[in-house]
């Protein structure tokens, strides 16, 4: 579907549900700010999909949209067809390590709820996304530059070229694509995420290129959102969260727990 307002065609791939969640770190109850972030997530529900996507973005921030060009890497962890599968995922845990030393890891806090689409602009494709909680962003947004609204370039990774020392996931962690998909990639370091199928495996590594904090400006378009409140939000209908055994004031007020 084309849309007017833009020099460039734009064309419609993917549209659904995004949502923004953070884990403190290891033995921490809470975390007080970034510093005591063990990961961010970001996870995609597709209209007309059973699966949903949850992925992890490597610098526990996403990139500043009024720095234009700041390239930020993340990958999707989790391919979920049952949204079970996310709540138990982003829920508490208990592991032994390798001294046998118990370790608990506090369950992810919601950060963020709104719709997103995929979109092809011209010759490379758009992330973008319009908030719909928290009414007004507070502080836990702004450290992880989750803005009202924002557009980046996403292009994702060939799992067969190979990431500078230290960089990317290990070689048995990435994805492993049918021909017919590895060969958009045409033997180059990157390709569009177009189709959108290509973000549909374990293992994808992808960029996120900040663009443009205004998309009505940038693309000719405006995301419709709905009106969410605490007793409507989809995040803990969707993917199963509960309200009852982890802090929900990052997602409606913004605020640090």
């Amino acid at each position: 579907m084309a849309k007017k307002g833009s020099a460039k065609r734009v064309e419609i791939l993917e549209k659904g549900n995004i949502y923004f969640l953070y884990r403190p770190r290891v033995e921490k109850k809470k975390a007080t700010g970034p510093s005591a972030v063990q990961r961010l997530y970001m996870v995609l529900s597709p209209e007309g999909k059973k699966a949903a996507r949850l992925t992890v973005i490597g610098q526990k921030e996403m990139p500043d949209p009024e720095s234009k060009g700041q390239r930020y890497w993340g990958f999707v962890e989790m391919i979920a067809k049952h949204p079970e599968s996310i709540r138990d995922e982003l829920g508490g845990k208990h592991y032994s390590t390798k001294t046998r030393v118990e370790r608990h890891m506090s369950p992810a806090r919601p950060a963020g709820e709104g719709v997103y689409e995929i979109l092809r602009h011209g010759d490379h494709t758009h992330l973008v996304y319009a908030l719909e909680l928290p009414e007004s962003p507070g502080d836990v947004q702004e450290d992880f530059n989750i803005e009202e609204e924002a557009s980046y370039i996403i292009a994702v990774k060939n799992p067969e070229r190979s990431s500078p020392p230290k960089t990317g996931l290990p070689k048995k962690e990435k994805a492993d694509y049918p021909k017919k998909l590895q060969e958009q990639f045409q033997d180059k370091a990157f390709t569009n995420a177009d189709p959108t199928e290509l973000l549909d495996r374990e293992g994808v590594e992808f960029v996120l290129i900040s663009a443009a904090e205004d998309i009505k400006k940038e693309l000719g378009i405006q995301l419709k959102t709905e009106h969410e409140s605490e007793s409507s939000a989809d995040i803990f209908r969707e993917l199963r969260l509960d309200k009852s055994n982890r802090p929900v004031e990052p997602l409606f007020h913004g605020e640090w727990v």
